[in-house]
């Protein structure tokens, strides 16, 4: 008393509908346009995050390459390292709390690093650097 296999496909509920089939398709095809838009956004941001990271290790290089803090001389200086344009801009840190009437040993000094990527990043480093004030003479 089983039915044969052309006797169940007559029946109702044998296959897909063209709806049901339409449906899926719809719900796959979304699926797969947010899959695509999150691959391309992380792409995207890898590639930011990239291009961020030689432009950092490339001002790092160029502060370490700088010379000793009795070298440089309040000014600027600048060059290329690995297609970066650099430029560093050295003074006095101005500031209420310096008095440079009284002499100390020290005395605070302003380095300003830009750094340009081949790309148009740019990144800008502040940092005070101490000069000593008994081996200006020297």
């Amino acid at each position: 008393m089983r039915r044969s296999f052309k006797q169940r496909r007559r029946g109702g509920e044998a296959g897909f509908t063209l709806i049901e089939l339409l449906v899926a398709l719809a719900v796959l095809s979304t699926s797969l346009i947010a899959i695509g838009a999150l691959v391309a956004t992380n792409a995207r941001g890898t590639v930011a995050l990239d291009r961020r990271l030689s432009l950092v290790e490339a001002t790092r290089a160029i502060l370490t390459g700088l010379p000793d803090r009795q070298q440089i001389a309040p000014g600027t200086l600048s060059g290329d390292y690995n297609f970066h344009h650099w430029q560093v801009d050295t003074g006095p840190v101005v500031a209420n709390f310096i008095n440079r009437s009284k002499p100390t040993p020290w005395v605070p000094e302003l380095l300003v690093v830009r750094v340009k990527s081949p790309g148009g990043q740019q990144l800008r480093i502040e940092t005070v650097r101490l000069k000593s004030t008994q081996d200006a003479g020297k």
